[in-house]
């Protein structure tokens, strides 16, 4: 095995932000500066702007509550059933050759 092959553990590593907070934790630097923390940083602090210029959350929206308005869909067989049922109750008509009304005959099922 290497000797020194790891840096120098800080367990009481001094973080200071721009804001003026402070805070201990564990690193390889003695000392850090940051610009953000926790304590400045819109996403913590509740102050964050949303902009929507592509207006995402409205088109989201809407189609949530044009899932909600749906009516409820129909299956194959039940479309193919009602389709069934209206050419079952269609009246035919029977000519002959010379283009006269046999009879008007209504398709019974079977």
């Amino acid at each position: 095995m290497k000797n020194d092959l790891h840096p120098k553990y800080y367990p009481n590593c001094k973080v200071t932000c721009v804001c003026g907070n402070t805070f201990l934790t564990g690193s390889t630097e003695p000392e850090i500066k940051v610009e953000l923390c926790s304590a400045c940083h819109p996403f913590y602090t509740g102050k964050q702007k949303l902009v929507d210029t592509a207006r995402r959350v409205e088109k989201f929206e809407a189609k949530l509550k044009a899932k909600d308005t749906v009516k409820e869909k129909k299956g194959k067989k039940i479309k193919r059933a009602a389709r069934a049922e209206i050419r079952a109750k269609k009246e035919v008509t029977v000519k002959t050759k010379d283009i006269k009304k046999i009879a008007q005959v209504q398709l019974k099922k079977k």
